[in-house]
């Protein structure tokens, strides 16, 4: 391949970080330029998830890349591993020519013909809406493609080397491994719940990746709830029940995400019913999410309860502060950031609701870094980030802040915020952050699952039983006393 391809490629992807920082990803490194062929600039993707993901979420970014970097009017073709393009377009090209011979032996008018490659990513069998063979070699066409598919896009960025580990989810991680593993015999059904942004859908997508690449053959279907009731319908007004059964019951592992919205539908939960079964009875692995236990979801019928309860139901709760900023820095590094520490901590501190919050602060610092032109650092992040600091800081009235507190304890005990927010159980630490915990509790208005979540991500139990052990202490140790009195003291100063 000439170097001037991977010269244009490298330009589209300097110029996509710059424009586009949010859609550029660490692997579109591994990306191979093709040349340019009838008004389209060929990309191959080492893998069909790849290219996948390219078409759904960065289509319009490379689009305007190249036609900036290049000054012409083209556009992106992508294809995977096993995409046909070079003989394609010279078939293309055969057939233009012969359409141009045949006009120019006519009396008619010459008529300028282009014909665009076709290649194996559109296979006949699977016609584009519409069912013009042009559109399906058409660059318009790529996104098409895309929404005819049934099952939901995976990311490549949700693999099980992607996903952090914390106390907050190493039983749902470890059992979607299992299943992973070994489809259908590990754990079936798999019921993974929680609350929103927690990384549901990154096990159930890890687990899609993983069974992708060691199982080949195996024929899976990724849908949501809400997908799987359109389809329902679609198929019953439309008269194509036997078509809509051949696709979620003649499969070896069905994927359905948030699983609670089957509440209330009493024909597709009758209809999900026997699909179950007969996944089940087959030994065909089936893996849900929902925002709440099985028996905990809203008129859902009892039978259905009861199935969703034969397998392992597994729970994913808000990560840690050591859990929050690994995942930060992961997230930062698949986007090609470098995250310094102090950063990461700064944001995981005041961030600790879920992990779409935490995704969020990286695009809006990355975009702020981006237009100002500079590096990612403690005070740009405080700059960017402003508002959401402040929503997480502030209490009611003219108490003192968490941070305030932290920062005060850490200064008067000598002792590093990381440790104080760590896992490290020792006397000199545990004694200061259960003050810590104890001055929160008697100082602001937050909750002991808040005072928690600041605190490490520990659990209530830990935070009660802190501002009870503080207490019960203070009554008999005079020095103990002083020091939360000069605590105070300077949290009032402060």
């Amino acid at each position: 391949m000439p170097d001037h391809n991977y010269q244009v490629l490298d330009d589209v992807l300097a110029h996509i970080r710059t424009e586009h920082p949010t859609v550029a990803r660490r692997w579109f490194d591994d990306l191979e330029p093709l040349g340019i062929v009838s008004g389209t600039f060929g990309v191959r993707a080492h893998s069909d998830l790849h290219r996948d993901y390219i078409r759904l979420n960065g289509l319009d970014a490379f689009n305007d890349a190249v036609r900036s970097v290049t000054g012409q009017l083209i556009a992106v073709r992508l294809l995977g591993p096993n995409d046909e393009w070079t003989s394609a377009t010279k078939n293309a090209q055969s057939t233009k020519d012969q359409l141009e011979q045949q006009s120019s032996d006519s009396s008619e008018p010459k008529v300028q013909v282009e014909v665009r490659p076709q290649t194996s990513s559109f296979p006949a069998s699977r016609p584009l809406p519409g069912n013009k063979p042009s559109s399906r070699a058409h660059v318009s066409s790529e996104r098409a493609w895309l929404d005819h598919e049934e099952s939901l896009p995976i990311n490549p960025d949700y693999g099980f080397d992607q996903f952090v580990i914390g106390p907050n989810n190493q039983m749902a991680h470890a059992a979607a491994v299992a299943v992973a593993d070994n489809p259908g015999h590990a754990y079936n059904p798999l019921f993974i719940h929680g609350g929103v942004g927690l990384g549901k859908t990154h096990l159930l997508q890890a687990i899609c990746l993983k069974i992708k690449q060691r199982h080949p053959g195996m024929v899976m279907h990724y849908v949501s709830c809400d997908g799987f009731m359109t389809q329902f319908m679609n198929a019953v007004q439309s008269g194509r029940m036997v078509e809509f059964r051949h696709t979620f019951r003649d499969i070896d592992l069905l994927v359905v995400d948030d699983i609670h919205f089957l509440a209330k539908r009493d024909r597709t939960q009758e209809e999900f019913f026997h699909t179950f079964n007969a996944l089940y009875q087959g030994n065909k692995q089936i893996i849900m999410s929902s925002d709440a236990p099985p028996e905990e979801i809203p008129d859902l019928e009892d039978r259905m309860v009861s199935r969703f309860l034969w397998g392992l139901v597994v729970k994913v709760d808000k990560p840690s502060f050591e859990t929050r900023v690994e995942i930060l820095k992961r997230k930062a590094h698949n986007r090609g950031l470098t995250l310094p520490e102090n950063v990461a901590s700064e944001i995981a501190h005041h961030i600790d609701t879920n992990i779409r919050e935490l995704e969020g602060a990286i695009t809006k610092l990355q975009i702020v870094a981006s237009i100002e032109k500079k590096p990612i650092d403690l005070d740009l992040t405080r700059t960017a980030l402003g508002e959401e600091f402040a929503s997480s800081l502030v209490v009611e009235g003219n108490g003192p802040t968490i941070e305030q507190i932290i920062s005060e304890i850490s200064a008067f005990y000598h002792i590093k915020r990381s440790d104080l927010l760590g896992k490290r159980r020792h006397k000199s630490v545990a004694h200061p952050r259960q003050i810590g915990m104890y001055l929160t509790r008697q100082n602001t208005k937050h909750s002991l699952e808040e005072i928690g979540a600041h605190f490490g991500g520990r659990d209530h139990t830990t935070v009660m039983h802190a501002v009870r052990s503080i207490s019960k202490k203070c009554k008999d140790d005079a020095e103990l006393l002083g020091q939360i009195r000069t605590l105070e003291a300077r949290l009032r100063m402060s």
